[in-house]
């Protein structure tokens, strides 16, 4: 962002991550959001959103690594089992996205399912079955998990607009979309 923490900038009122964090939980998931230790202002926006021990804050020992050190950890503390990867600067994710794609996962657990645009652009969040979020495990560097799910088969769920799409990594990315959200 050049200066300002995109995590912390106002989304609807809240900031980003209480946001994105609060819509997960209220789907009915186990929320694990990593974060480093001295993170005390990204840990401060989620005291206030209100939803008791549905979220547990994991902290990342190695946070200059970049993604990979945020999987590991959140995977760690998820323990073996399937997990959902949502990335915490997408605004447009409701709810009733990610219940939909809890639900569409339950039918066939053995498969990747990734969150795709109205159009099936893939976008995120992904749900790695058991077997490939073992891998998270052995993730380095500054990239997410595309390698764990690339060679096999993937289901793809559609989600309304571009909602699987948006993500405010940049200034202008947040002008843009709060020109597009009306705020």
């Amino acid at each position: 962002m050049g200066g300002p923490d995109k995590l912390l900038e106002e989304a609807g009122g809240e900031p980003l991550l209480a946001r994105v964090v609060a819509r997960a939980a209220a789907a009915g998931a186990r929320v694990i959001v990593a974060l480093p230790q001295a993170d005390i202002a990204r840990r401060g926006a989620l005291a206030g959103i209100g939803i008791g021990g549905a979220v547990e804050i994991v902290p990342v020992a190695d946070p200059g690594e970049g993604m990979a050190a945020s999987l590991r950890a959140g995977a760690r503390r998820a323990g073996p089992g399937p997990l959902m990867i949502a990335l915490a600067d997408m605004p447009d994710l409701d709810t009733s996205d990610y219940a939909r794609l809890l639900a569409a996962f339950r039918e066939d657990p053995a498969t990747p399912l990734r969150a795709a645009a109205e159009d099936g652009t893939p976008g995120h969040p992904v749900i790695l079955p058991t077997a490939l979020a073992a891998g998270l495990a052995a993730l380095k560097g500054d990239r997410g998990a595309r390698g764990l799910i690339g060679p096999g088969p993937v289901r793809i769920m559609p989600l309304p607009g571009r909602r699987a799409l948006t993500d405010l990594d940049t200034p202008e990315d947040w002008d843009a979309w709060r020109a597009s959200a009306g705020t």
